[in-house]
């Protein structure tokens, strides 16, 4: 049985630009694991877009405001270029509205906030643009917070950072940040928090993974982890079924299947499951998934509804454009 799809993170804006930062590929047909044509294949699809950036260095000497700039205008520039596929959505309903009429939505979303200078003050600007959620880092200490690799809590500018998000609508991320800086942002949050591409620790010890208490905590909030289909934070010799041993994990500890969705990391990771190329390959995940003893909610939850869901929870309607 075939499932619409929402995922809530992938790196195809970085991948579009090329190794030297300096192309704009093409959304609907490339060598990369998402694109249009592959996407057809499912009833229905929503996109999380990540613009990516990190205090390292990158080629030619670009800063990571230019490195988010040019992320942003290609991935905005595809969008609009097959108009006929996909929209920019702004909204759960939108994102509804556009699967009934058969086109996909491109959601924005910010991976590391180096491209916007770790600056609170540009969330309202980029929330009229459409970002819709939002990291406080990737794999090194930046001034919001450490990470999953170096340790370290929130700062003082982390906190203002968390908070300002909150108020203009946009989604907290806790992928890729510290255990110390997961539990300071639970003491403050006002708001659903979300783990766009984390899996559990308790199947496979990654740092990057989340612990019991934090999917409980994440739970408790009413925000979502979405499965992440990278190796590395998967296990060893990885199929379908490490991919449903995560979720199965995660349904143990939420019983009513509303607090998990996907997060798959496409074109973010270079070893994915045995037998999952590219997003064309979500109805397989599914099957597996049914195969597994998962009823047909409990899948269109995962894939889907849960989603949605913390999407309409989080964003203010009034802010729509």
């Amino acid at each position: 049985m075939n499932f619409p799809v929402f995922d809530l993170h992938c790196d195809t804006a970085l991948a579009l630009l090329g190794k030297d930062y300096d192309t704009c590929g093409n959304l609907r047909n490339n060598e990369y694991h998402i694109d249009l044509d592959r996407a057809a294949a499912l009833p229905g699809y929503a996109q999380c877009f990540a613009c990516f950036t990190t205090t390292r260095q990158y080629r030619g000497n670009l800063s990571a405001i230019q490195i988010f700039e040019r992320e942003l205008a290609a991935i905005l520039n595809q969008i609009e270029s097959n108009s006929d596929r996909i929209a920019l959505a702004y909204s759960a309903a939108q994102i509804e509205e556009n699967r009934k009429n058969g086109v996909f939505s491109g959601i924005l979303t910010i991976e590391g906030p180096a491209g916007i200078d770790f600056n609170p003050e540009l969330l309202e600007d980029l929330y009229k643009i459409g970002f819709r959620i939002t990291t406080l880092g990737w794999n090194e200490s930046n001034p919001l917070t450490g990470s999953h690799i170096t340790g370290g809590g929130l700062t003082d500018l982390g906190r203002e950072y968390v908070a300002e998000a909150q108020r203009v609508g946009m989604l907290v991320d806790v992928s890729h940040i510290s255990d110390e800086g997961f539990w300071d942002i639970m003491e403050i949050t006002k708001a659903p928090i979300i783990a766009s591409h984390s899996n559990s620790r308790a199947v496979w010890n990654a740092s990057r993974n989340l612990t019991d208490d934090m999917f409980r905590a994440i739970c408790q909030t009413g925000g979502v982890a979405g499965i992440n289909l990278y190796n590395d934070f998967l296990g060893e010799n990885v199929d379908l079924n490490t991919v449903r041993d995560h979720i199965e994990h995660f349904i143990s500890l939420d019983p009513t299947c509303t607090h998990i969705a996907l997060g798959g990391d496409l074109d973010g990771c270079e070893r994915l499951p045995k037998g999952f190329t590219g997003v064309q390959d979500y109805p397989k995940l599914a099957q597996c998934l049914l195969d597994g003893g998962l009823n047909e909610q409990q899948v269109m939850n995962i894939f889907w509804n849960n989603a949605i869901g913390v999407i309409e929870n989080a964003i203010h309607k009034h802010a729509e454009p």
